[in-house]
């Protein structure tokens, strides 16, 4: 998966804070001392001195805190602007920094401070240099027309702010929705990792304990059944941790090559019961409707709910228990683990992960499950019932699948 520092397109905001001031400061010296000497024999009133560097030098300075004080940045650019205009001097690329300034200050958030500084320079530069009459702050070659274009540019210039800030926002949010979608995912990927070694673990090491046990029941008196069941042990920790070299893999990104055994299914339901047999429970099966076959993430649910309720049976039903495994094909698949098992009300299982797995695999299908004691013969039920989606003929593809309304 690409992390969004491989995704994410280069900003403005990205450069060194040093870097817009460097080079707005570069520009506005060097362009006004280059307007001061084309001028400097037509116009020697307009001609550049000490204060006019000074101020042309402070507005780029200031900048150096525009992200932190952006509306303090802002009201130091445009004194020192509007009082280089109004001491007449030669006009070159001043204005650089009053434009750098109101689109940090928008783009910060500071909309109504950027307004009232930007709208009361532009007051003060106009009543000033239109209807003071003496002084130095008098611009001869200003007029109306002049005012009328400056106030145009400032409403364009607030308008490309406002844009660029909606943008910068917008932005910002499909970022903070994709971090969040990501981490979502790699959420449920965890859980769904958990839960398939859960299954894979404590059916297997079920097996393995029962087994143990009866292994060294009858070690002296029957060595024969004792080895038949130190030999289930051996098939299911060696099932249990190719399982679990699957699960680590898949968790790893690993390329392998093909499983050599089937994928965890239906189909493998015959092995799965050989399994609780070699256990000591009498299970049997009974299969309705016409089976099909089914997507492979319903399969495997079907087969892990099979699974972890026959590993309950295992845990808590007590000794020669009969388990019985229904599946019935219909508009859906129900699934339904009955036992008639006498262990003690403590014995059930609960508080553990198993029955809230199951509850979780279905859930996430669309589907319905229940789970509790049977109250007429003993023992516990487990009934789940899964959407199964009917193939749809036709498509270009060959077929697909359409889930059916529910």
């Amino acid at each position: 998966m690409t992390g969004e520092r491989g995704t994410a397109r280069w900003r403005p905001g990205d450069l060194p804070v040093f870097v817009v001031p460097i080079v707005a400061g570069f520009l506005q010296l060097m362009g006004s001392s280059g307007a001061d000497a084309h001028v400097r024999f037509r116009y020697p009133h307009m001609l550049l001195d000490a204060t006019a560097y000074v101020l042309l030098a402070t507005g780029p300075l200031a900048l150096l805190f525009r992200r932190r004080y952006p509306t303090t940045t802002l009201a130091v650019v445009m004194t020192a602007t509007v009082l280089y205009l109004l001491r007449g001097y030669v006009f070159g690329p001043v204005v650089l920094s009053p434009i750098i300034a109101i689109v940090a200050a928008v783009t910060a958030g500071r909309r109504l401070a950027a307004y009232a500084i930007s709208s009361g320079a532009f007051a003060v530069l106009g009543v000033v240099s239109l209807f003071t009459p003496f002084g130095p702050f008098r611009l001869a070659y200003w007029t109306f027309g002049h005012t009328l274009v400056a106030l145009t540019w400032l409403v364009v210039l607030l308008t490309g702010a406002e844009i660029s800030r909606v943008r910068r926002e917008r932005a910002a949010e499909v970022r903070r929705t994709r971090a969040e979608e990501e981490r979502r995912q790699a959420s449920d990927e965890r859980l769904r990792i958990a839960r398939e070694l859960h299954d894979v673990l404590a059916h297997n090491i079920s097996m393995i304990n029962v087994q143990a046990g009866v292994a060294l029941h009858l070690m002296d008196e029957r060595p024969e059944q004792a080895r038949t069941a130190l030999s289930a042990i051996k098939d299911a920790s060696k099932e249990a941790l190719t399982e679990v070299r699957s699960v680590l893999g898949v968790l790893r990104q690993v390329d392998e090559s093909a499983p050599r055994a089937p994928a965890a299914g239906l189909a493998r339901l015959d092995d799965l019961v050989s399994r609780a047999r070699v256990a000591g429970i009498t299970v049997h099966t009974d299969t309705g409707g016409e089976p099909r076959p089914l997507p492979a993430g319903i399969d495997l649910a079907a087969f892990r709910i099979v699974q972890e309720a026959l590993t309950n049976v295992t845990r808590h039903a007590g000794p020669g228990v009969t388990a019985t495994v229904r599946l019935r094909y219909d508009d859906g698949l129900l699934i339904e683990i009955l036992d008639d098992g006498r262990g003690a009300p403590g014995d059930l299982p609960r508080g553990g992960n198993g029955i809230p797995g199951m509850r979780e695999r279905v859930a996430a299908l669309g589907g319905e499950i229940s789970t509790g004691p049977r109250t007429d013969a003993g023992g516990f039920r487990v009934r789940a019932r899964l959407p199964v989606p009917h193939p749809v003929e036709g498509s270009a593809d060959g077929p697909r699948e359409e889930p059916r309304p529910r």
